[in-house]
């Protein structure tokens, strides 16, 4: 049948068009954006999943850099207690002099001057802080080191063994008299080097925790971008593949359409 009214395939390749043209804009937005999901449309389970991935991402960078400050607090106070050893071993060096019987009083009392002024500067070093937050105040901390906070690394109380320990044990310190009086002191100053290398050694081993941590949140991140990049980000060659097909796709839809609205013309020589 032939009819001026409805022309059937005029309707089916504009129809045809129209979704070549759809798909086509979003093949562009695809490559544009490197994204496979620009809506919810696109892949609405898909979008949900890259949604709680892309979240764990965020936490993970978070928690890599809460850890990363945390490892920095114990390389301050490791820096602390690097100096504090010098300072006691100098301290066992004038002590051992004091041992000298060939030491005059005035000698002993400059070793117990020098001794009195790095004692002092251990204990101010009690009191130094990393942004704010003191590296021997008695108070453990707790470091999360996953994204969903059910792992942490405890840093340990140090603050009992560097003051009581160390700096409050050398206070009362006396190298300025007889040489029994020195040799005894040799004793505590011995003790004092002994805790000092422990506080080290225990600082030591949590900076390798943290350190450890830290490495697997990073391989953890990796994980979970790449997971999240097969979900959400776009396949360039598919995609290219698809935008080459579409813009023919429209070129020949839109000759057809063009050679559609032409056939009623036919219709014209029968009136004639």
């Amino acid at each position: 049948m032939i009819s001026i009214n409805t022309n059937t395939a005029s309707s089916m390749a504009a129809y045809n068009l129209g979704s070549t043209n759809v798909n086509l804009q979003k093949s562009l937005q695809r490559l544009s954006s490197g994204s496979r999901i620009n809506s919810s449309i696109d892949d609405a389970g898909g979008l949900a999943v890259s949604m709680k991935l892309s979240a764990s991402i965020r936490r993970t960078e978070a928690t890599q850099a809460n850890v990363n400050n945390a490892l920095s607090l114990l390389q301050t106070q490791d820096g602390v207690l690097k100096n504090a050893e010098k300072i006691v071993s100098r301290i066992s060096e004038l002590t051992q002099l004091a041992t000298d019987v060939t030491k005059s009083t005035d000698d002993l009392n400059l070793y117990q001057t020098e001794a009195d002024s790095l004692i002092e500067q251990l204990s101010v070093m009690v009191d130094e802080e990393f942004n704010g937050v003191s590296l021997f105040d008695g108070t453990a901390l707790s470091v999360v080191t996953s994204e969903d906070g059910s792992q942490a690394i405890n840093i340990s109380d140090s603050s009992d063994d560097f003051d009581t320990n160390i700096a409050t044990a050398l206070a009362n310190l006396d190298i300025s008299s007889a040489v029994g009086v020195a040799t005894s002191a040799i004793t505590t100053v011995t003790t004092a080097i002994e805790n000092l290398a422990t506080l080290r050694a225990t600082n030591g081993s949590e900076q390798q925790r943290l350190t450890f941590a830290a490495d697997m949140l990073s391989i953890n991140k990796v994980n979970l971008e790449s997971a999240n990049s097969r979900i959400a980000d776009v396949d360039i060659a598919s995609e290219s593949a698809n935008l080459a097909r579409f813009n023919i796709l429209q070129q020949a839809g839109t000759a057809m359409l063009a050679q559609a609205n032409q056939s009623q013309q036919s219709v014209l020589r029968l009136l004639v």
